[in-house]
Order: C-alpha cells, then sequence, then structure tokens
C-alpha cells in the first residue's frame, strides 16, 4: 500500500504505533514539526489524517481512522498488524518455554523474527519515531537472542552457527550474541576458533570504546579455557572426549538448577505477588504500561511514578502493571526493593544498589563501597539488558535517582506519597480513591458477590463509610469474610461509632484507623498481642517461625500456623516463599504503626524486652548452626541466651546456609540495631560477630562494617569488655579485607590487650593471628612468624583446630619465602587434613592454592596446574571470586614456567579483569608484575615499565614493602624507557 513519503507517513505511522488508543493533535503537530510548528498546523493535520483515511480505503485496508477528542485513532483489527502479531507470537513462544515445550518455542520465536523484513519504520522522517523504532527493533533482536538460546538447550548448535555469525556481523557490539557463538563453536569441538570470537570482540570493544569485554563474555573465556563441563550439554560429550562416559561422571556433568549457565547471567524475579481481586484502574494500567514500554515516545526513559495517599493502592497497582509486564517485555529479570519512604530511616540507595548488584549476578566482593562506583557497576550490567526495576515507596529524588538504569531497554517503577515532581524524564500516574462500582466488585471479591447484591444499600453505605480507600476497604471486607452470617448494616453502624471516637484525626488516617481498631477489638486476646509483638520486627519482610520467637511458645510442625487469623483478617499480607520453602510475610506499613501504637499502649517493658531477646537468641542460634555447616566451627561465644527452634524446622530454614543469609540479611542487620537501641549489649556484639564470618565469606562488607559500629556504641556504653574486644578483633579483619592495614593494627592491637586482661585464649589467637598477616603483608616476616607462632599457642590452648589450621595456611607463604620446602609441605597437610574433616570447603581450597605454590616453587608444573585446576573448580562452585582470583592468578604462572606465554598471558588477563572488577588494588597490582614480566620476555620493556610504575605506586601507597621490591627488582632488566621507579614509603 502505497503512502506519500513525509507527514502522511509520519502520521500513519504514530497512529498504527498507538493502535487503539487516541492520539491528540498536539502530539502529532510535535512529531510533524518539533518545536516549529507552523500557524497553519492544525489544518495540516487535518488534511494529512483526510489523504491517509483515502488511501486506506482505496487499499482496501480493513482500518478506520476515528476522531476521538483530543485527536484521532486508528481501529484494526490485531491480526492485520504486524507488530501485534510478532508480540503475540514472542508471548506464546515464552508460555511454551515456560511449559518446557522448548522445541514448540523455538519454532514459535523463530516466526516471529521471521515476520520482520528490515529496520522499523525505515525511512519515516521523525526523530522521536525513530526512538521508538529503535525500542521496537530490540524487541526484534530479544526474540533473536531468545530463539537461539532455546536452539542451543536443543543441542542445536552446529545448525545454528552461520545464523548467529550473520547476528555478530550485523550487531557487532551487542555481546550476547557473541557469547551465544563462543557456546556454539565449543559445543561443536571448535575450542579455537571459539577463542578466537572473544579475542576479536576484546580488540574491537578496545579500539571502537576502549572498553574490556563484560562478564558474561569473560566468564565464558574463562569456562572454555578450563573445559568448564557446564557448558556441555547432559548428554553430550566435550571437546575431545567420547560419547558413552559411564553414568556417574555423566551425572556428574550436568549443570546445578541453582547456578546459572556460563553463557547467560541470573534472571532476577523480585516481584512480590499480584493481588487476585484487583480492580479498577484499567486507563491508568495501560498508560504507565505505555510509558514504561516505550511506546510513548515522549516519555522514552520509560519511567513511571506511581503517586498517591496511603492506603490507596499504590503497590497493588504497580504489582500488576509489573507482573503484566515481565514475560512481555521485560524478559531479563525484575529489581525489586521497599525503600520504606514513609518512616524515619529510608533505606540508603547504596545499600539498594547492593542488593541489586547481588541479584544481577555479582559477587558479595566485587561489589565496591561507595556509591557512586556502585551506580557505575549497576548501569553497566543494565547497559544491554530489558530488566524492569520496581522501587516501592520511594522518600524523596535523591533516594531514587542513583537506583535509575542508563539504558532505555530498561524500565523503572517507583511508588511514593510524594510526586517526584524532580525526577527527570519521568511520567506519573496518580491514583486516587475506587469509584462505587469499583469498590462494589471489591467488596463482592472479599466477602461474596450474594451478600453485596443481597444488602444494595448497606454495601454502597459501608463503601462511603470508609472513603472508598482500596487497604479500608479490604481490611473490613475481610473481618466480614470471617463473619459470614454478620449484616453489612451491622458493620456499618460499627464502623460509624469508631469512627466518631477517632474524629480528631485526618479523614484518610481516620478511615484506616476506624477500620483497625474495629478488626483488632474483633481478634483473641492471643492474636492481639502477637500483633503487637510482630510489630517489633524492621524488615520488609520476614519469616514465620518469628512469630513463635517473640510470643515464646513452642513452634509447632508448621511455626507460622499461629499467623493464619491475621493473614485471614488482612493484618499480615504472605509475601512469598524463601530459598528454604517457608513463607514469608510482612505489614503495610499503616498496619505496622497501628501496631506499635497499640505495643506501647498494652504491653509492659519486661514483656517487650523478653520479646526482644528471645529473637536475638532465636538469630543467634541459627547464625551458630549456618557456620557449623560453612565452617565447621564457630566463632566466639558469649552469655547470651540462644532460643532453639525445633531441629526439623532448622533442618529445612538453613538448607542452603548461604542462600539463607542473602535472604535474611536486612533482617539480621536490622536486628543487631534494635538490639544496641535496646541495650541488649550481650545479644547486640554476640550476634553481630558470628556474622562477621558469613558476612566475609558472602563479601557484605558494608553490612559487616555498620553491625559492628551499632553494637560497638552499645558495649561501650554499656562497660562490656569482652564485647569490645570481639569487636575490635572483627572489625580488624574488616580492614585486613579492605586493605587498610594502618586500621586494622590499631583494631587488633587494642583488642589483643583487652583480651589480654580478660585471658581469653581464642580472642588472643585471632588477634594474633590477623596482627601476623598484617605484619606478612608488610614484609616484616620475623615478626609475622612470632606473631603467627603465638596464635597457635593460643588456638591450642582453646582447644580450636579450625582456627589452628588459618594459622598453618598464612604461615606457609612465609615458610616457602625462606625455602623451607618440607615444613611446609607437612603444615599444608595438617591444615588440609583438618578442613576436611570439619567438612570446610573454603579452607581446603585455600590449602590447593598454597600446595600449587609449592610445586610451582619446586618447578613441578604439570602437578602445580593439576592441583590448581582442582582449587580453581572449588572456588567456583562456592562463588568465591576472591580465591578465583588467586587460583587464576597462580594458573597463568604454571603456563608461564612452562613457556605458554600466550596461555599465561589469558590467565593473568582473566584474573586482573576480575581483581579490577573487585576492587582488590593490591591484587591487581602483583598481576601487572607478572604481566610485566612477560613483557620483559616479549622485548615491550616500555610497556613492563607502565605496568611495573602502576603496580608499585600501589604498593607503595598500601604498605606493601615485599611486594614493592619484588617489582623492583625487574627494574634492572629493562631497557632504558625513561619511566623512573617509584621509591618505597
Amino acid at each position: 500500500m502505497p503512502v506519500t513519503a513525509g507527514r502522511q507517513q509520519v502520521v500513519l505511522a504514530a497512529l498504527l504505533l498507538e493502535n487503539g488508543r487516541p492520539q491528540s493533535r498536539d502530539r502529532l503537530i510535535r512529531l510533524l514539526w518539533d518545536e516549529e510548528p507552523p500557524e497553519t498546523a492544525r489544518t495540516q493535520v487535518q488534511i494529512c489524517v483526510s489523504r491517509v483515511r483515502k488511501t486506506l480505503a482505496a487499499a482496501g485496508v480493513k482500518a478506520t481512522i476515528v476522531t476521538r477528542p483530543p485527536g484521532y485513532m486508528l481501529q484494526i483489527e490485531d491480526s492485520a498488524l504486524d507488530l501485534d502479531v510478532f508480540r503475540r507470537t514472542v508471548a506464546e513462544a515464552n508460555t511454551l518455554a515456560g511449559q518446557g515445550r522448548t522445541a514448540e518455542a523455538a519454532d514459535s520465536m523463530r516466526a516471529a523474527v521471521a515476520l520482520w523484513q528490515g529496520p522499523c519504520l525505515d525511512g519515516i522522517a521523525s526523530e522521536t519515531l525513530a526512538r521508538v523504532a529503535q525500542h521496537i527493533d530490540e524487541e526484534c533482536l530479544a526474540a533473536a537472542e531468545s530463539f537461539v538460546e532455546l536452539e542451543l538447550a536443543l543441542g542445536r548448535h552446529r545448525q545454528v552457527i552461520a545464523e548467529i555469525a550473520r547476528l555478530v556481523n550485523d550487531n557487532p557490539l551487542r555481546e550476547h550474541f557473541r557469547a551465544q557463538l563462543m557456546l556454539a563453536l565449543y559445543r561443536s569441538g571448535r575450542q579455537p576458533e571459539a577463542l578466537e570470537v572473544y579475542r576479536e570482540a576484546r580488540k574491537l570493544l578496545q579500539d571502537e570504546l576502549g572498553l574490556q569485554p563484560g562478564e558474561e563474555l569473560r566468564r565464558l573465556e574463562r569456562s572454555i579455557l578450563t573445559e568448564d563441563p557446564e557448558l556441555r550439554l547432559p548428554d553430550a560429550p566435550g571437546p575431545g572426549r567420547t560419547a558413552g562416559l559411564p553414568a556417574a561422571e555423566a551425572d556428574s556433568m550436568q549443570p546445578r538448577e541453582d547456578r546459572p549457565t556460563a553463557a547467560r547471567g541470573p534472571v532476577p524475579r523480585q516481584l512480590p505477588v499480584d493481588t487476585a481481586d484487583f480492580v479498577g484502574h484499567e486507563h491508568l494500567v495501560a498508560e504507565a504500561e505505555a510509558a514504561l514500554t516505550g511506546t510513548v515516545p515522549h516519555r522514552a526513559t520509560g519511567i513511571v511514578v506511581v503517586a498517591g495517599r496511603s492506603g490507596v493502592g499504590k503497590s497493588t497497582f504497580a504489582a500488576r502493571v509489573a507482573h503484566r509486564l515481565a514475560d512481555t517485555h521485560f524478559l531479563d529479570g525484575q529489581l525489586y526493593c521497599r525503600l520504606h519512604g514513609g518512616r524515619t530511616d529510608p533505606i540508603d540507595p547504596r545499600e539498594v544498589l547492593g542488593r541489586f548488584l547481588r541479584a544481577l549476578g555479582l559477587p558479595g566482593p566485587a561489589i565496591p563501597d561507595s556509591l557512586e562506583e556502585r551506580g557505575e557497576i549497576y548501569r553497566s550490567m543494565l547497559a544491554d539488558r530489558r530488566i524492569l526495576v520496581v522501587m516501592d515507596d520511594a522518600a524523596n529524588e535523591e533516594q531514587v535517582l542513583p537506583l535509575l538504569p542508563g539504558s532505555r531497554s530498561c524500565g523503572v517503577l517507583i511508588t511514593s506519597r510524594a510526586r517526584l515532581t524532580a525526577l527527570p524524564g519521568a511520567h506519573r500516574v496518580t491514583l486516587d480513591i475506587l469509584d462505587e462500582k469499583d469498590s462494589l466488585e471489591l467488596l463482592g471479591n472479599v466477602v461474596g458477590a450474594d451478600r453485596v447484591q443481597g444488602e444494595p444499600a448497606a454495601a454502597r453505605e459501608l463503601v462511603a463509610a470508609v472513603g472508598r480507600l482500596p487497604l479500608a476497604l479490604r481490611i473490613v471486607a475481610a473481618r466480614l469474610a470471617a463473619r459470614p452470617l454478620w449484616p453489612l448494616a451491622s458493620m456499618v453502624r460499627r464502623l460509624a461509632d469508631e469512627s466518631r471516637r477517632l474524629d480528631e484525626l485526618a479523614h484518610g488516617e481516620m478511615t484506616v484507623r476506624a477500620s483497625l481498631s474495629l478488626t483488632y477489638d474483633g481478634l483473641t486476646e492471643p492474636d492481639r498481642r502477637l500483633l503487637r509483638l510482630l510489630s517489633l520486627t524492621k524488615g520488609s519482610t520476614f519469616p514465620g517461625w518469628m512469630a513463635a520467637a517473640l510470643t515464646g511458645g513452642t513452634p509447632g510442625p508448621y511455626p507460622s500456623d499461629i499467623l493464619e487469623p491475621l493473614i485471614d483478617v488482612q493484618m499480615l499480607d504472605i509475601t512469598g516463599v524463601d530459598a528454604g520453602g517457608e513463607l514469608r510475610y510482612a505489614f503495610h506499613d499503616i498496619i505496622r504503626l497501628f501496631s506499635r501504637d497499640r505495643l506501647a499502649a498494652e504491653t509492659d517493658d519486661g514483656e517487650r524486652g523478653a520479646a526482644v531477646r528471645r529473637v536475638g537468641g532465636a538469630w543467634l542460634s541459627l547464625i551458630t548452626e549456618a557456620q557449623r555447616r560453612i565452617l565447621g566451627t564457630r566463632y566466639l561465644t558469649g552469655s547470651a541466651e540462644h532460643w532453639h527452634l525445633p531441629e526439623r524446622h532448622v533442618s529445612t530454614v538453613l538448607a542452603r546456609p548461604l542462600e539463607w543469609l542473602d535472604t535474611e540479611l536486612e533482617n539480621l542487620s536490622l536486628t543487631v540495631e534494635g538490639l544496641a537501641q535496646e541495650d541488649e549489649d550481650e545479644y547486640a556484639w554476640e550476634l553481630a560477630v558470628n556474622l562477621a564470618p558469613l558476612h566475609e565469606a558472602r563479601g557484605y562488607l558494608d553490612h559487616w562494617a555498620r553491625t559492628h559500629r551499632k553494637a560497638l556504641t552499645v558495649v561501650r556504653r554499656r562497660g562490656n569488655r569482652m564485647g569490645q574486644a570481639a569487636l575490635l578483633a572483627s572489625l580488624g579483619s574488616l580492614h585486613l579485607n579492605r586493605r587498610n592495614l594502618p586500621e586494622a593494627r590499631k583494631a587488633l592491637t587494642t583488642a589483643s590487650e583487652i583480651f589480654e586482661d580478660l585471658g581469653h585464649d581464642k580472642g588472643l589467637g585471632l588477634s594474633h593471628r590477623d596482627l601476623g598477616i598484617v605484619a606478612r603483608l608488610t614484609g616484616r616476616d620475623i615478626s609475622a612468624m612470632l606473631l603467627f607462632d603465638k596464635a597457635q599457642r593460643y588456638f591450642d590452648r582453646s582447644g580450636d583446630p579450625w582456627a589452628r589450621a588459618t594459622v598453618l595456611t598464612q604461615r606457609a607463604v612465609i615458610l616457602l619465602r625462606q625455602g623451607d620446602v618440607r615444613r611446609v609441605e607437612a603444615e599444608l597437610n595438617e591444615a588440609l587434613r583438618i578442613w576436611r574433616d570439619l567438612g570446610y570447603v573454603g579452607g581446603q581450597a585455600r590449602v590447593l592454592q598454597r600446595v600449587g605454590q609449592l610445586l610451582l616453587h619446586r618447578k613441578q608444573f604439570e602437578g602445580a596446574r593439576k592441583v590448581l585446576s582442582e582449587g580453581l573448580c572449588m572456588v567456583l562452585e562456592d562463588g568465591d571470586v576472591i580465591g578465583e582470583g588467586y587460583m587464576l592468578h597462580d594458573l597463568g604462572r604454571v603456563h608461564m614456567g612452562l613457556g605458554e606465554l600466550d596461555d599465561a598471558a589469558a590467565f593473568f588477563d582473566r584474573a586482573l579483569a576480575l581483581r579490577e572488577g573487585i576492587r582488590d588494588h593490591a591484587g591487581a597490582a602483583s598481576l601487572r608484575v607478572d604481566l610485566a614480566a612477560l613483557s620483559l620476555r616479549a622485548d615491550r620493556a616500555r610497556q613492563a615499565g607502565t605496568l611495573l610504575a602502576e603496580a608499585m605506586e600501589v604498593f607503595s601507597r598500601l604498605g606493601m614493602v615485599e611486594e614493592h621490591a619484588r617489582a623492583a627488582r625487574l627494574y634492572p632488566h629493562r631497557s632504558a624507557d625513561g619511566i623512573d621507579a617509584p621509591a618505597a614509603r
């Protein structure tokens, strides 16, 4: 169908893109003339529309342009618009894939992509529409990625190589296509070609943008180099291997369900539950969806702010919109966080970024401390992904701005009591109360339509009495649903009496408080007591077992059963299921405040304090068990009394202890802070200190620091010397992790002095061990060995083999430097035996790294490669990104010793990228020294000099004397390049 080029094409394109939705004349004028329309603009738009109508009619197209204030609307069957067919087919493919019908899903996704015959709206003369077209083109590319992913899952890697290569050629900067091509080539036995694809990508990105390849490509390259079995299909042989593996070996090669494949990062699915009885606001839902999906050109940023007063249903509205778009537009995942804008202490955006980065697959140790650095990594990780970010209950623009992605492929959905007018490019949706029709529908959904139809006048009075506010209506309706014999009119009378009692409150607050008071008074006293005590929780969600801990009852087979009466009357919400399969619960902020008021009025200090201590003791009991399962030991004990859950429940909760920690991180941190505020110093320090090893294992350094600051304040105020020493020793370890050696030495020295006064052997062992590490890192080997010897004697006296093994592993570094090979071997064997007996995988990997270094020292390179490769598999399985960096570095040294310089450079490059990614400046500097040695062997003296200068500056700044000396020793071997070596400080 020929349409005259120019304005008529623009008008038709705009109407097609908004099929079924009115387009104002003003918008069409902006599309045609931008900000400088002629005086006759409105007339010319009318002429364009008229001519397009005639063209459509002449071509026999079943489409109608109707005049609909404030402009025009195109009406066309869905099957006649190829964009609608494409999107519907993609949605069908995603549904089939979710049902496990992979082959059918692949065929459907292929059919969707085949509908495209070039770029969307190619040749249309409108910059605004061109930007919309880019978003639609992105949908096509995402569908292409999806069908390739499905084909690879079906084992059709050989058949799709040519197709993926074409997609890479057409989209050279799109890294995921390259990752898919690498995987297809590798599975086809073409490992060198797969690695060449990576090298081409690295060169292109460096030449064009000055960037390194992203995490996906780097991780895949490493997996190919190490022939990671998880790259293979479950029943497929790897390169150089034969089919027909023994069943046990084949089973061992199947990917773990809880670990993403190397070719694709994790897909976060964090949305809260969608409310089944959602009613009303259909036009606002459509408006928000259009803004988020880019179908409204002047809202191209894809940011929607849902504003309105408390109780009006902002969170419910956002959940509905997010769920509707999750499987059609934001296929790479959805991030969600409640920002607690209505509280006195809303969540810091720095903490939110930490949560989001972990959900996107960045290991804890890789997350930097500063807000700015976290924001940079966050925006980079979202740059080429279609992810919806939902921020519920934002306080202000300052809280939200650092959390905005920089990519137009993403969407942002924010709820707030404020309109956030200073948020750039945001589309605002203001929610108001429901109209009478929707209010009656909601009431009928909860209490039954027959009751509403049986008392129509009372039903109308009831929804009017609660001001048609959704939260208040749900609460009142829930109480009626629990009492099927109560007439609606009786609730109207009760509500009127309660409202008169609360008439000093503002209208909106009075409405909710009246409904809450009625429901609260109708509960049994045990249920009212439970609701009051639950208000002591501070996290966004909480586990069901906390109900038993707060009330002091004995948990039954299902500890959350006692919460059911509160859920029935809508005083508590079920928000989802955690990693262990346990239900999680949450308050609406208004209900939490109401419950706290009742707590203050009806609960004495003794009962409140006992509840706080029981909860602290329950968390402490779980943390102790998590330590035992992960580390095989416990850190430091105090006199805080534990509150034990039944063993059968602990086994469920801690089925995956580190994942449990991820889920409960907010609750644990807030519990420490709450215990400190309540002056429960013993519980506060013991919980904080015993959390530290788990924080270290997961890289939660900011939570480690925050809990210790809060606990240290209360133990100092209460004069708790043991608590002070334990916290300072733990903070010394934190400073070591951050390579802040002066602060580490200061904290550890003070801790050891207090432990000395207390005569606490294990505390003295911990502080002396870490002071020994400080001495080793600053090149004072003699002092370090003396400190390690003291630590070992203290640990032996306290009967702690786990801690003894940590000392043996640390001593090995110095003994190897001194050439005492036989002693190194004996002590490493002892440490490995201890950690194998205790089942501590992280410790075993650490010893294997030291053994690999010992074999390197002996020039037994093949043995070193075998041991270090085993250690690399262990740290990868454990998610230990720091250990991964060490293993890759040492494997690079192995290849260097073998004369395999290209392979050495590849391992060094991977290790360097990883170290820089986690802001490990000392580790990155050490890698630059080895890269400089490689450069010298290749006669690239100037490059070597630059690398050495960068490394020595870091060593000098951090006070790492031995490493500085090692780098300085390479300088005499360089050619004259005019670069002076930095002096040690």
